[in-house]
């Protein structure tokens, strides 16, 4: 079973996928071509977000390796336990936990004031309790922006690009998937997969 674990980005030269996978993998395969004489334009894609990023391909494969970005992993921690152990002050860096500004009417603040553990416990509840409630529709809402981000760098030329973007735009599958059939086959794949591949056809 694969890691969904770990970001995943793609490789296009020109029109054409090159390489997709855990970025050490695809900056390798990109470092190889970008090599080769005349070569058409390579561009990585983070698969999450949709967006171009810039990799230094110089030197050794290992020299390319030690300068990728890490993603950042801040370890799991729940907050409401780690507080009893943790000094108290203004926020927890080290679990994660950072004080920020927030505005809210005398009636918010008597409510959470109220709540066991308090207004920062509540609140933390109450987001909580938003995202699971939200999750497919961040879910979805994160896709379509990435497929939209992808889209506009790899087809913003192409045939029915703007026609296409309404339907991205307003969750018409059917009628995207229809519209950006006549693209190159590599970039139409990979933007109907960011867009759609994590929700059952309809």
């Amino acid at each position: 079973m694969a890691d969904t674990s770990r970001p995943l980005f793609t490789a296009f030269i020109g029109p054409q996928r090159l390489s997709a996978g855990p970025l050490a993998e695809v900056a390798l395969a990109v470092m190889q071509v970008s090599r080769r004489p005349a070569v058409l334009p390579i561009i990585i894609f983070n698969d999450a977000t949709g967006q171009p990023i810039d990799l230094d391909l110089r030197g050794a494969e290992s020299d390319v390796i030690a300068r990728l970005p890490q993603p950042a992993s801040p370890p799991e921690v729940d907050a409401d336990e780690a507080a009893a152990t943790e000094p108290r002050g203004r926020g927890r860096p080290k679990l994660g936990v950072v004080a920020r500004e927030v505005t809210l009417l005398p009636r918010h603040w008597e409510w959470l004031g109220a709540q066991p553990g308090g207004a920062s416990v509540a609140l933390r509840k109450l987001v909580d309790e938003a995202r699971r409630a939200n999750g497919d529709a961040d879910r979805a809402r994160a896709a379509r922006d990435a497929a939209y981000r992808f889209m506009s760098v790899m087809a913003g030329n192409l045939a029915g690009f703007e026609e296409a973007s309404r339907a991205l735009f307003a969750d018409d599958r059917r009628r995207f998937v229809a519209l950006v059939a006549g693209w190159p086959d590599d970039i139409r794949d990979h933007v109907v997969k960011l867009a759609f591949s994590d929700r059952a056809e309809p």
